[in-house]
C-alpha cells in the first residue's frame, strides 16, 4: 500500500482529477468533502448538497473511501466573521485566502495528520518544490495568490496533483476516465455560497444604510448608494447617479475616489488622474515571508497572523533594504515589478490603487516568496 493521502474533494473537476491521479500513482487515497457552509439565503440555495453528491459519485467511480468532515462552526468564526468585520472597517477582504489559511491547510491538514496521513492534497493550480510554493504550469489558472499564507508545515505535506497540467487537459482527462463532472460549471460567486454575489451576501449580515454619492471636487450630490461599504476606490460600474441633466451624461464615466464611512458618503470624480486612484507605493501589514525550514509549524489561529517560525532566509527577505520582486494584486492580474523593503512596495510607475484589505503577493521568478495585506 502506498503512502496515505486525504484529498479535499469539492465536487468539481479539479479535485476529482487530483484524486484520480493520486490513485493511479499508487497512493492510498481517501476523499474528503469539507462541509464549510450549508446555509441558504433568501431566493438562493447553497449548493453544498449537490457538490457533496458530485464528490461522492466520483469517489465511488474511483473506488476510494469517502468521508465528510464538518468545519462549519470554525468556518463561520475564522472566515465569515473575519470577512464581515473587515467590510465593516471599509476594507475589501479576500475570504479565499483566509479559507486556505484557516480551514483547508490548517484544520483539514491537522485532522488528516491525526488520522495517520502522509499528505493532504487539493485541486489547486500550484506546485511545491523542496517545500516551497511555485506558480502552476497554467498561468491563467494559477492559484498561488490564494495560497501564500498557508503554513510551511502543511505545505511540506501537501500535494497539488494538477499543478503541472493545463485546465483543458484536466477536463479532457476527466472525460476520458468517465468522470461525470468533467465539464461541470465553475462557481463564480462568493467562495462558500456558490452563485451568490458578495453584495447580496453582505446584505444578509450587515445593516445597510443608504447614503449620498457626491462629486469630490464640488460636493454636489449626484446620486445615492445602498451602503458605502460596497464600494472600492477606482470602481466605475454600479454607480446610480441622477444629478442635473447634462452634468453627468456627457459621455465621461465617474469613478469612486474616496468614501467616508462615518458619514456614509461615497465620493466620485470624472478625473481618471485623481490622486486617490493612482499610487506608486503600497503599505502592507501582516506580512508573511515563506521559508523552507523544518521548524516552521502551523500558524496560530486568527484572522491575519504573521508567519510562524521565521528563519534566516525569511529574515533576510524581510530585512533586505530593497528586494526586486514581482507582485500580483489580484487573482489573474499581471505580475508587476516592484521594490520590497519588508513592509512596503514601491513600483516603477504608478498603478491603479487596489482595495485595502486585499492581498499583495510576492514572487521571485516562479516562486511565491510571501505577501501581505494592503493597508
Amino acid at each position: 500500500m502506498g503512502k496515505k493521502v486525504f484529498v479535499g474533494m469539492s465536487g468539481g473537476v479539479d479535485s476529482s482529477v487530483s484524486a484520480l491521479l493520486l490513485k493511479e500513482q499508487g497512493y492510498d487515497v481517501t476523499g474528503v468533502y469539507m462541509k464549510n457552509w450549508s446555509k441558504d439565503l433568501p431566493g438562493m440555495k447553497c449548493p453544498w448538497a449537490e457538490d457533496l453528491a458530485d464528490a461522492k459519485r466520483v469517489a465511488v467511480k474511483l473506488g476510494i473511501p469517502f468521508e465528510v468532515w464538518d468545519f462549519e462552526d470554525a468556518y463561520r468564526e475564522k472566515v465569515v466573521e473575519y470577512m464581515l468585520d473587515e467590510f465593516k472597517k471599509g476594507n475589501t477582504p479576500n475570504p479565499d485566502v483566509m479559507c486556505n489559511q484557516e480551514i483547508k491547510f490548517k484544520l483539514f491538514f491537522e485532522k488528516a495528520m491525526e488520522r495517520g496521513a502522509d499528505y493532504i492534497a487539493t485541486g489547486h493550480y500550484a506546485r511545491v518544490k523542496d517545500g516551497q510554493l511555485f506558480r502552476a504550469a497554467d498561468e491563467n489558472k494559477d492559484q498561488t495568490y490564494f495560497l501564500y499564507r498557508i503554513s510551511n508545515e502543511s505545505l511540506k505535506h501537501t500535494l497539488f496533483p494538477i499543478g503541472d497540467m493545463l485546465k483543458p487537459d484536466v477536463k479532457k482527462l476527466a472525460e476520458e476516465k468517465g468522470l461525470h463532472n468533467a465539464y461541470k460549471k465553475e462557481s463564480m460567486g462568493v467562495c462558500f455560497v456558490g452563485e451568490v454575489g458578495m453584495k447580496d451576501f453582505l446584505k444578509e449580515y450587515i445593516d445597510i444604510k443608504p447614503g449620498e454619492i457626491r462629486e469630490v471636487e464640488t460636493e454636489k450630490v449626484l446620486g445615492y448608494h445602498e451602503g458605502a461599504i460596497f464600494y472600492t476606490i477606482g470602481q466605475r460600474h454600479g454607480l446610480y447617479l441622477s444629478g442635473v441633466a447634462g452634468e453627468i451624461n456627457d459621455g465621461l464615466p465617474y469613478y469612486v475616489v474616496d468614501k467616508d464611512l462615518d458619514k456614509n458618503i461615497v465620493y466620485v470624480s470624472k478625473n481618471l488622474n485623481d490622486s486617490h486612484i493612482w499610487t506608486d507605493k503600497l503599505e502592507l501589514y501582516d506580512v508573511v515571508m515563506r521559508t523552507n525550514t523544518s521548524n516552521s509549524g502551523p500558524r496560530p489561529a486568527g484572522p491575519s497572523p504573521r508567519a510562524a517560525g521565521a528563519n534566516s532566509r525569511a529574515a533576510a527577505l524581510r530585512n533586505t533594504p530593497s528586494l526586486d520582486v514581482l507582485v500580483r494584486l489580484r487573482h489573474r492580474a499581471p505580475l508587476i515589478p516592484a521594490k520590497f523593503n519588508g513592509e512596503s512596495l514601491v513600483f516603477e510607475s504608478e498603478i491603479k490603487r487596489p482595495a485595502s484589505g486585499q492581498s499583495a503577493v510576492l514572487y521571485i521568478g516562479d516562486e511565491c516568496i510571501g505577501g501581505g495585506i494592503i493597508a
